[in-house]
């Protein structure tokens, strides 16, 4: 479609799960168009800091683990990742500019940008495979972990899917645990204890595999 002199594209994205759209926060236009804005913030500081992106319905499940984690003395910002794509050829052209114009001032991809000013190991999850948010992951300023539904396709409930994929907010809250372990920040009993509160077993299989 060509609006303004513009070449645009307008899609709808259709999932399995319905919810009420909420309002843009303010100030997040750029973000929104950009490929990613902060949607919640951390309701209260806490001893440690987490970022979860959450894409598509998944933003519900990433709002339910940083309830989860907040009484686990973790804050988690929650955002949302409209387009992993326009932050993947943000970065590139970025990238391409620098290696163009060597000895002058660096550019730096907005995904970049953006979160290296936040605290905290960083989580994306969302309804597509691990390959989305990993589009992204190289310009990713700390620890990065992606949680997306690899394997083939299931008919079953919502809930059912989501934990089999490990994509629920108990698999997301226990992907922000386990980074912040891996940095030293907490004991490997704090994951082994929520592993064990949400019911979720080390010894199954790679759902990919299954």
């Amino acid at each position: 479609m060509y609006v303004n002199g513009e070449d645009v594209f307008y899609y709808l994205t259709l999932y399995n799960q319905d919810y009420p759209m909420p309002p843009m926060p303010a100030g997040c236009e750029e973000g929104v168009l950009a490929g990613l804005y902060l949607y919640r913030a951390a309701a209260q500081p806490a001893q440690h800091s987490s970022q979860i992106l959450g894409s598509g319905v998944i933003l519900l499940e990433a709002l339910r683990a940083q309830e989860l984690l907040a009484k686990l003395d973790v804050a988690a910002d929650v955002w949302s990742a409209t387009s992993y794509q326009q932050l993947r050829e943000d970065a590139l052209s970025c990238e391409r500019w620098n290696r163009l114009h060597v000895g002058e001032k660096r550019r730096v991809p907005y995904v970049t940008r953006t979160l290296e000013s936040t605290q905290g190991p960083i989580v994306a999850a969302g309804d597509y495979v691990k390959l989305v948010p990993d589009m992204v992951a190289r310009w990713m300023p700390r620890a990065f972990t992606s949680l997306g539904t690899d394997g083939f396709g299931r008919s079953d409930t919502r809930a059912a899917l989501r934990r089999f994929f490990e994509v629920d907010a108990e698999h997301i809250t226990v992907a922000v645990l386990s980074a912040l372990c891996e940095q030293g920040k907490i004991a490997a009993e704090i994951v082994k204890g929520a592993m064990e509160e949400f019911g979720i077993r080390g010894d199954y299989q790679d759902p990919w595999r299954q």
